[in-house]
């Protein structure tokens, strides 16, 4: 056995196990301080009324909230590691505001639940992408294909709200589960390749952290929303 390629692998297995740990942490950060500001907004009549109700503010939001992402993701290279560590959680601040709304379609005990069943299946879904020798890239673009045409029926189903029937809206929240469970597997796959070449503590290094948080953040979101509008108790 040669000692220094042996070194070398393990060497390279702890530095990867490092990266993703962080990638990790900023992960639960995030979604953390969404769930404490969508559940203290939630639970406050005035803060519902004055931010949920109003339909340019909350449309606004959500608009602003897409485009930082849109901007963290296209302009990672060049912002600074402090500077997209602070968009991103202004990014789950914006979200916690925004999903503020569940709490007043939803019951709290179904919310938790639906939360508690999302953890555990992405835990089980991004180990499985993290441990696999399997290459995930036939997945990954089988559901980007998927993302994109959820996106696409869901503007439409916006503009013409009749083409999201019951039966329909059972089907495109299933669909949506399987993109975001086969996504999250090979978002994790490749974040962990990414991990591979960076140096500990650079630059470099904790901008790629930040990115793979994002990455599983979203994928996170979206299971959830996703398991709630399937399993979630409505309010009466």
């Amino acid at each position: 056995m040669n000692y220094s390629t042996t070194r070398s692998s393990e060497s390279l297995s702890r530095e990867t196990a490092r990266f993703m740990s962080g990638v990790y942490r900023w992960m639960t950060m995030g979604i953390l301080l969404t769930a404490i500001i969508s559940y203290y907004i939630g639970n406050s009549r005035e803060l519902v009324e004055t931010i949920l109700m109003n339909k340019i503010l909350f449309y606004g939001l959500m608009i602003g909230e897409i485009g930082l992402v849109i901007f963290i993701s296209a302009r990672i290279q060049k912002l600074k590691a402090m500077t997209a560590t602070l968009l991103y959680l202004l990014y789950s601040a914006l979200n916690g505001v925004t999903l503020a709304v569940i709490f007043l379609i939803y019951t709290q005990e179904s919310i938790f639940s639906v939360f508690l069943t999302t953890a555990i299946a992405f835990g089980g879904l991004s180990a499985f992408g993290y441990l696999t020798k399997k290459d995930l890239g036939p997945i990954g673009t089988f559901c980007t294909m998927g993302l994109w045409g959820l996106v696409g029926f869901g503007l439409l189903s916006f503009i013409f709200p009749s083409l999201m029937g019951a039966r329909t809206s059972w089907v495109y929240n299933i669909v949506g589960l399987i993109v975001f469970s086969g996504l999250t597997a090979y978002d994790t796959q490749k974040i962990k390749s990414m991990g591979r070449d960076l140096r500990e503590g650079s630059e470099e290094g904790q901008k790629m952290t930040i990115i793979g948080a994002l990455k599983l953040y979203l994928d996170f979101i979206n299971l959830f929303l996703f398991l709630l509008r399937l399993m979630g108790g409505k309010r009466r």
